[in-house]
């Protein structure tokens, strides 16, 4: 028996392990005109087939099998998770042709859930709900909804009492059948039994000369068998991406609804929420504010009260409570404590460890550097591979000379040291607490504490001098 299209939410349940995600991943692609794999192409920071695995590892499903086919080895080793299993499909031959290659790899008694590499906005409730409804009644179960501009998707037909009939492919339809609305977003969920069953029968007497996954529908009719309709739970959320127009509406669809979630969720102040690239995981306490075009990759994580300037990077930090994240900051690999101060034009590079109530300025970069309570470096420094203890004053200019062409020594400044402008602290070296280093100094000895360290230094004056001219050419 059939039954027409059922637009409401199953009852909430868990979904047995005997799903079988199945994801579509074999096509080229040409129209994005790269030499990178479509599935490859980054939507918020990732790639849009691993955006896809990971929705799809959200139901816990029994089998995760990717099929892939053009440049299949370097989409193969972008996802060493020996949790997924690969089919190839060593001819595009359509999509009815790409699921056959998968079902060797699927329990003969579960439920296919067919998702696609190269739709990446596909969201975990919305493929819930479709395994739910196949698990919970053994049939097959499309994914459609209504279009106003239905251009080149597949109709959905139905007959008089509004039973799934068939799908026409945009090529083969009737002028007719193309006014319909109603298209296949290209998701279902299926008996693996059936499409065993209906696979093999697949015909390309079609304008593509392709298998077509569509034409199960028909076979389902004819025969009776039970099918169902469900619709995503946003409109967005099934738009396929051919090219790079279409990435670039994906990646910004991806990105207004991050942002939307912040706010909404979280309470996060947005300056501006269409001017927010996040390309991981940002986490939020309470009070977060974030000024114009920041950007945050890998996982960073705000504390309450923090505030990010304009056009700062944040990658893979921790920045804790309070603390100010001046306009044109980089942050990548470090831990920021409380009531700190950054920027603007800082750089805190990978294993740099600040305290709370530090300050470090404009044109100052940190790499492995360890910085204890209070202390600030405010102008145009470098300190590489440096443990600085609390209360702690560097000077403009000045610089850990932490190389020695072969290999990276460090530099231990201590409590309440006081350093200069233009020092030049040749590692490895320490400087005891309490010490005292004038400006234009280089050190290159161990320095004791609570003591004043200097270059001798001579300074000659010559009267009425005259400047060198220019020679005229």
């Amino acid at each position: 028996m059939q039954t027409s299209s059922d637009h409401s939410t199953p009852t909430p349940m868990a979904i047995p392990n005997n799903i079988a995600v199945i994801i579509l991943a074999a096509g080229a692609g040409k129209r994005m005109k790269s030499s990178l794999p479509k599935v490859l192409q980054k939507v918020g920071g990732m790639p849009m087939l691993g955006r896809v695995i990971a929705t799809a590892q959200q139901l816990n499903p029994a089998s995760t099998t990717v099929v892939y086919g053009y440049q299949g080895e370097e989409v193969r080793a972008a996802f060493p998770d020996a949790a997924l299993t690969w089919a190839l499909q060593t001819e595009q031959l359509g999509t009815g042709h790409a699921v056959l290659q998968a079902l060797p790899h699927c329990a003969a008694d579960g439920i296919a859930l067919i998702l696609y590499g190269d739709i990446p906005l596909i969201t975990e409730p919305t493929i819930r709900n479709l395994a739910d409804k196949a698990a919970a009644t053994n049939a097959l179960v499309w994914l459609t909804q209504e279009v106003l501009n239905p251009a080149g998707l597949g109709r959905i037909m139905r007959d008089a009492a509004g039973n799934l009939a068939s799908i026409k492919n945009e090529r083969d339809a009737s002028l007719a059948e193309k006014e319909v609305k109603e298209i296949w977003t290209g998701l279902l969920a299926c008996p693996i039994q059936k499409l065993a069953e209906w696979l093999p029968k697949l015909q390309k007497g079609n304008a593509e000369k392709e298998y077509y996954l569509t034409d199960i529908m028909a076979f389902a009719a004819a025969e009776n068998t039970a099918q169902f309709s469900c619709n995503p739970k946003q409109a967005w959320e099934c738009a396929g991406v051919n090219d790079q127009i279409e990435r670039a509406r994906a990646e910004r669809q991806y990105q207004i609804t991050c942002a939307n979630a912040l706010m909404m969720n979280h309470g996060v102040t947005l300056a501006d929420p269409a001017r927010i690239e996040l390309r991981g995981n940002l986490i939020c306490a309470a009070n977060v504010a974030i000024d114009i075009n920041c950007i945050f990759e890998g996982t960073v994580e705000l504390d309450n009260n923090v505030t990010v300037g304009a056009n700062c990077v944040l990658k893979d930090c921790k920045i804790a409570a309070g603390t100010q994240v001046l306009p044109f900051t980089m942050i990548d690999g470090a831990l920021v404590g409380k009531n700190c101060k950054i920027g603007p034009y800082a750089r805190l590079r990978p294993n740099t460890n600040l305290a709370q109530d530090v300050h470090i300025g404009n044109f100052v970069e940190l790499k492995a550097a360890s910085v204890a309570a209070g202390s600030k470096a405010n102008h145009l420094s470098y300190l590489g591979d440096t443990v600085i203890g609390s209360g702690v004053n560097i000077g403009a200019g000045t610089i850990t000379c932490n190389y020695d062409g072969a290999n990276k020594h460090q530099t231990i400044i201590e409590d309440n040291v006081f350093v200069g402008s233009d020092v030049q602290l040749v590692a490895p070296v320490r400087v005891a607490a309490g010490a005292t280093i004038a400006a234009g100094t280089t050190i290159w000895r161990d320095v004791d504490g609570a003591s004043l360290n200097l270059n001798p230094k001579t300074q000659e004056q010559k009267a009425n001098w005259q400047r060198p001219v220019k020679t005229p050419k």
